[in-house]
């Protein structure tokens, strides 16, 4: 190995540090591994924290009925029955216990008047299930992780960027970092390595995502020889704020709507009575967010392209003390007081049902020594999430990724990095310097956004897709021309260049996969393929690195056992 890089050396390396990676590190730690988790901001500014309306875990603490049975059988109807089933199993059964595990380790939640963790209505749920803390959850989470792993003596690298795996052979060796302040690159050695980066929203124009997501978790594990999956499912979050421009996308937590909030036009109908009558507001994800689209495209949208959402037939005191977030961002961003008037909301490319493809049990993907968890790994959801969901899938999924990581560590005899993999990833991100000539990584950027909104957004067809696609080709063309300016102290464009390379190698994933699949199941719509098809419905899209570029496959889901089929037909 080369001298000349600052070198960590890691039994586990976690990259990422939101609730699923702090999950995985504590997990790893107690099984006596040494474990380093990198992230790209700062620890503490994770994706969790805006996860606003609780942890959903069967705990039946308000629904006496509720049990893992039920949740089970909600989060596969949710997703369309192309889950994981084994997943959707696991985590069924264990997120009331990584709950309690949380609260023992300090988590504050609300409480019912016996004592015990409340628990609210939310989408797709049968019974009042997610566990909460106000519209605060994913906060108290992170803290309570953070706390938590400090104690027990993780090691943080912040504002650290990973940009390539290393490997030894077919397994994972490490990986190449640099730090975003100086520039400096740096090389983490590790035995296992678990991916918990989550999504890819900053590939499209209106998100609720930070400029964290990226997709780079997913890049670097495509990169590495890992298998993708269900990259169609793009879940668009039907309330994001719409006005004004600056904070377009901010999070309305769907809480909002658990509490009463109700939806309606520029007319003041009440709409979602057209779309799903049953449930109204508290329909899924994907039913709502189409439907809001429907409305403004159909010319019944609000002033700004959207639709109001009012809580304020509910007492102030109430709104105040269940939503204090929503309450204060609305205030400050939008001069708008919910507790008097409608919020104006619309939708934002907000979760990643796809990702790295791995097992049920151990997280581990199909490159050996490598793990995901969270976000950034596929499988529990489906073709739609639930609200709730990705709080317990982090806990469930994040606790079983650092297990098996650091048991793949014990296992694992030494692993060594070759000095001119390391020469080569360095040369790759210096390239942008060293171009005489070539486009500005900010360009490329907002063309990339433009066109996934433009192609593949909330509704798909053929043309489209198709369109998208090839503008994708020709984006790829320019990126490899990409130029930077000025030194590598702290250089956003350079950061800019690196994670262009990501977004592009997702994107692609996300329109080959809604290409292919000819139907419109959960958050994938076809216009011009309205209904299920039949012929769909246990088919998964994987996408892998073949010689001649990205290539995508079919895989059938596994046969469910009877017992978990007979929940499933269960009313």
């Amino acid at each position: 190995m080369n001298e000349k890089f600052e070198t960590h050396e890691h039994d586990v390396l976690i990259i990422g540090a939101g609730g699923a990676g702090l999950r995985a590190a504590i997990e790893a730690l107690g099984q006596g591994a040494t474990v380093a988790v990198v992230c790209k901001s700062l620890l503490g500014k994770a994706h969790t924290v805006m996860a606003e309306g609780g942890i959903a875990a069967a705990m039946a603490n308000v629904d006496q009925a509720d049990d893992w049975r039920t949740h089970f059988r909600d989060t596969m109807r949710g997703g369309k029955f192309l889950n994981n089933w084994r997943m959707a199993h696991i985590h069924a059964h264990e997120s009331p216990e990584r709950v309690r595990e949380l609260e023992q380790w300090g988590a504050l939640f609300d409480r019912t008047s016996s004592g015990d963790i409340l628990q609210r209505a939310f989408g797709g749920h049968t019974f009042k299930r997610l566990c909460h803390v106000g519209d605060r959850t994913g906060l108290e989470m992170i803290r309570t992780l953070q706390d938590r792993g400090v104690n027990l003596g993780i090691d943080v690298y912040m504002e650290c960027a990973v940009t390539r795996l290393l490997k030894d052979g077919e397994r994972v060796s490490g990986a190449l970092a640099y730090w975003r302040e100086t520039g400096r690159f740096v090389v983490f050695k590790a035995k296992s390595i678990v991916i918990a980066t989550g999504g890819i929203g900053k590939a499209w124009r209106i998100t609720s995502n930070s400029w964290e997501y990226t997709g780079d978790g997913m890049a670097l594990a495509y990169d590495a020889g890992a298998e993708l999956m269900d990259m169609e499912f793009v879940q668009f979050h039907p309330t994001g704020m719409v006005w004004p421009p600056g904070v377009q996308g901010i999070l309305v937590t769907e809480a909002v709507r658990g509490e009463g909030g109700v939806l309606r036009n520029k007319d003041g109908e009440r709409f979602m009575e057209r779309y799903d009558p049953d449930k109204m507001e508290l329909s899924t994800r994907d039913v709502v967010a189409r439907a809001i689209y429907t409305e403004v495209r159909e010319g019944r949208g609000t002033e700004h392209g959207g639709a109001y959402l009012d809580i304020s037939h509910r007492p102030a005191e109430y709104v105040k003390r269940k939503l204090p977030s929503m309450y204060h961002q609305f205030r400050e961003l939008a001069d708008v007081d919910i507790t008097e008037g409608p919020m104006e909301v619309g939708p934002t490319c907000h979760y990643m049902m796809g990702g790295i493809r791995v097992e049920a049990e151990t997280a581990q993907t199909t490159v050996p020594g490598l793990f995901a968890a969270g976000e950034a790994a596929a499988g529990l959801h489906g073709a739609n999430r639930l609200g709730g969901n990705s709080l317990s899938d982090l806990l469930v999924f994040g606790r079983r990724a650092g297990l098996s990581a650091a048991e793949h560590a014990k296992q694992s005899g030494q692993v060594t990095i070759e000095a001119q993999d390391v020469l080569e990833a360095t040369r790759e991100m210096l390239e942008p310097f060293e171009r005489p000539a070539g486009e500005s990584p900010y360009d490329i950027h907002r063309d990339l956004q433009e066109t996934m909104h433009n192609y593949v957004g909330i509704f798909r067809n053929e043309d489209d897709l198709k369109k998208g696609l090839s503008e994708l080709d020709s984006l790829k063309a320019r990126a490899e021309d990409v130029r930077v300016e000025g030194s590598r102290l702290f250089n956003p464009g350079w950061h800019l260049a690196r994670d262009l390379k990501a977004m592009l190698t997702v994107s692609e994933a996300v329109a080959l996969s809604a290409l292919e699949r000819q139907e419109s199941r959960g958050a994938h719509s076809r216009i011009d393929y309205p209904n299920y098809n039949e012929g769909w419905s246990k088919q998964n899209n994987i996408i892998a690195r073949g010689e001649h570029g990205m290539q995508l496959k079919q895989r059938s889901t596994e046969e469910m056992p009877a017992e978990l089929q007979r929940i499933l037909e269960g009313q």
